[in-house]
């Protein structure tokens, strides 16, 4: 009896063992979506030549539209069949919202309970601390994501349709805003947004879905008005981030650009003022432009690598280590400058684990950088800093280049692969589902000893 009991009780631990962990089934449930984006890619009804993508030039796209990176080693809008740009289209909607949050909302519209493997599925993907409501919040960022897109798609329709006929305007408008308030950065003029340079009404809409996309949609719900209701600490630190960074980001490029010929020098003061706040808006993981990038100077190359580096917020459809990610770290710095124990912001202390999660994140996302761009240096004939500046944007998921995309060797497109992928589904789940999580070993404590450090 003692021995069955032991043989079932081996059967069950052998089972647990066996279950996928949400990490696990987030990151395999990417790779599923990118592979048969990949395949469907590869079909001759995909490319208007009808000879289908190489497999590596699909995976590649692929991959760059899940993870809503933008960066292309072809053109969207001239090799790809009318079947081909939807393709990517969907890839983008799935990718920027999550597989989770469409199947969760297609198993809630057929009566299905979600059980708590699932809700657990869900609040990794949206990085919550909770499972409270979460799939309250799956249905709202469903709903809200497409009334948000059919606001901005209505915009740009109409705009475009002084531009264009009425259904080419109706199209490009609903690809555009897909691909703005995901911040996949897609486009299908061949020069981003460009001929659009001194356009308001385009560029204030396509910042507004870039911003609206990546401040996440906890913050979005949590500015819906309600009576008595505070914003949260988080919201509250990802709103002023995120302004204070557009706004430093629009003077430096401003400053740094004013007199170049090739960027700003040229336009009136009008256009240098919209055009400067547009780039400095869509290197928070977007990738759209309406400048040259690659007559940028240096120094204004580097402040947008730094841009694309912090990228947008938790549970947004950006990438990057994330605004408060780097906030986090700037007010641990500070705390340490004033000698206090606490790390404190609006009368509330930051938790020891948060900061130690931050530094971890910013840690493994510096050496991912070094690695690749170390790696790319080896195999790609383009200098450090174009590089640099490619490895930083595939990371962030933001899809801006300085033009070295379509000459990547094939190391270099499944170097760029990889990084899209880890900077879409984050260092830390892709670490926890290799690694073991919540292992109760991990959590014994042992004498401390001071070292120098510094």
């Amino acid at each position: 009896m003692n021995d069955i009991f032991k043989i079932d009780t081996n059967k069950q631990s052998t089972k647990e063992k066996k279950k996928l962990s949400p990490p696990q089934i987030l990151a395999i449930g990417f790779i599923s979506v990118i592979f048969v984006g990949a395949f469907l890619l590869t079909l001759s009804i995909a490319t208007v030549d009808g000879k289908g993508l190489p497999f590596i030039d699909a995976l590649f796209t692929a991959t760059s539209a899940v993870c809503v990176t933008g960066l292309i080693v072809v053109d969207t809008g001239s090799v790809f069949s009318v079947f081909g740009q939807i393709i990517i289209l969907f890839l983008i909607q799935i990718g920027g919202l999550g597989f989770m949050t469409f199947a969760t909302f297609f198993a809630i519209l057929l009566g299905k309970k979600i059980n708590l493997q699932e809700r657990m599925l869900l609040q990794e993907a949206y990085n919550q601390s909770s499972l409270e409501g979460i799939v309250r919040l799956a249905k709202y960022i469903f709903m809200g994501s497409f009334l948000i897109e059919g606001i901005g798609f209505v915009i740009l329709a109409v705009r475009w349709s002084f531009d264009f006929n009425l259904g080419k305007a109706l199209y490009y408008a609903l690809f555009h805003t897909i691909s703005a308030f995901n911040n996949a950065g897609f486009d299908l003029f061949g020069n981003s947004l460009m001929r659009f340079q001194n356009d308001f009404v385009t560029n204030l809409t396509v910042m507004a879905l870039i911003v609206i996309g990546g401040i996440g949609f906890t913050v979005i719900l949590d500015l819906y008005p309600k009576r008595g209701k505070r914003l949260s600490l988080h919201s509250w630190i990802v709103i002023r981030t995120t302004g204070l960074l557009i706004a430093i980001g629009a003077i430096l490029f401003f400053l740094l650009e004013f007199n170049n010929p090739d960027t700003l020098g040229s336009l009136g003061y009008q256009g240098k003022i919209l055009a400067s706040m547009f780039q400095s808006v869509t290197p928070r993981t977007a990738g759209f432009n309406t400048l040259n990038l690659s007559a940028l100077n240096d120094t204004t190359v580097l402040l947008l690598i730094v841009l694309m580096f912090i990228g947008a917020s938790p549970g947004s459809t950006g990438g990057g280590v994330k605004t408060t990610t780097f906030m986090t770290i700037l007010l641990s710095v500070f705390s340490m400058f004033r000698n206090k124990y606490q790390v404190t912001i609006h009368g509330r202390s930051i938790p020891r684990e948060v900061i130690q999660k931050a530094v971890a994140i910013m840690t493994l996302a510096i050496m991912w950088i070094i690695l690749v761009t170390g790696l790319l240096t080896i195999t790609e004939s383009a200098n450090f800093m174009t590089l640099l500046f490619e490895t930083v944007s595939a990371f962030g998921t933001v899809g801006l280049t300085l033009g070295v995309t379509p000459s990547l060797s094939l190391i270099g497109k499944i170097l760029i692969i990889l990084t899209m992928f880890i900077g879409r589904v984050g260092l830390l789940t892709i670490a926890f589902s290799i690694g073991k999580v919540n292992n109760p070993g991990n959590q014994a404590k042992y004498p401390e000893s001071k070292i120098m450090v510094g």
